[in-house]
């Protein structure tokens, strides 16, 4: 099981990393428009904190599939090893998916709302391909569902790609998706303490403190 901090707020970065097992970081553009900060800026300051040995997805801007490919490139070279191109899966994302693939950069295949759209995805060459569970839910299309049924496609049919699932609003959402098998999700800072915390811990703690407290003279 794998844990990724959905954020380009740095602070709020390396705070999760001090406390909780984190896998990487994921962005977009929406979420780098947020911080009010350049790309480079924001890359430079979040690759700083991970380090290098964990995982950063960033995306692409560009439409076309050869656009695209040349920016995929420009993200590797910029932000190193252990980077992932985040690609939508648009007819020319596909075709992009491909090329990237082709050059030896791994591709997180991302804007997927069908099964289909990630097993297509892993055909073409990506490493991880992410549903948005809570914008389908939005409407009506069962989120949770459509991750699993992607998830349950891909080992399936044997494919070197994983769901990594994202766009998470509750709890529930995420225990749903891991019960259904999947591995890797990506989530916002705040989730990981409402994942973990619970008041029955804090006061199981604070008995412990105050009962053994007296006896604990190492």
């Amino acid at each position: 099981m794998r844990y990724l901090i959905d954020s380009a707020d740095v602070e709020a970065i390396r705070k999760t990393i001090s406390f909780y097992p984190v896998a990487g970081v994921t962005t977009n553009p929406s979420i780098v428009a947020k911080s009010g900060k350049d790309l480079k800026t924001v890359l430079t300051e979040v690759r700083s904190v991970i380090g290098p040995q964990r995982m950063l997805h960033v995306q692409v801007l560009a439409l076309r599939a050869e656009d695209m490919s040349e920016e995929a490139k420009r993200i590797r070279d910029f932000c190193g090893e252990n980077t992932y191109v985040k690609i939508p899966v648009t007819e020319e994302g596909f075709a992009a998916i491909q090329k990237v693939s082709a050059a030896g950069i791994p591709v997180t295949a991302t804007a997927i709302f069908t099964p289909q759209q990630a097993l297509m995805a892993a055909v073409a060459g990506a490493k991880f391909a992410a549903p948005y569970v809570n914008r389908l839910d939005n409407i009506a299309s069962g989120g949770v569902n459509v991750a699993a049924e992607a998830h349950r496609l891909l080992q399936m049919h044997g494919m070197d790609c994983e769901v990594l699932a994202a766009s998470f609003k509750t709890v529930e959402q995420i225990h749903q998706v891991i019960m259904a098998g999947v591995s890797c999700v990506t989530i916002q800072p705040e989730f990981f303490a409402k994942l973990t915390s619970h008041p029955l811990t804090d006061t199981a703690v604070a008995d412990f403190v105050s009962q053994g407290k007296r006896y604990y003279n190492l």
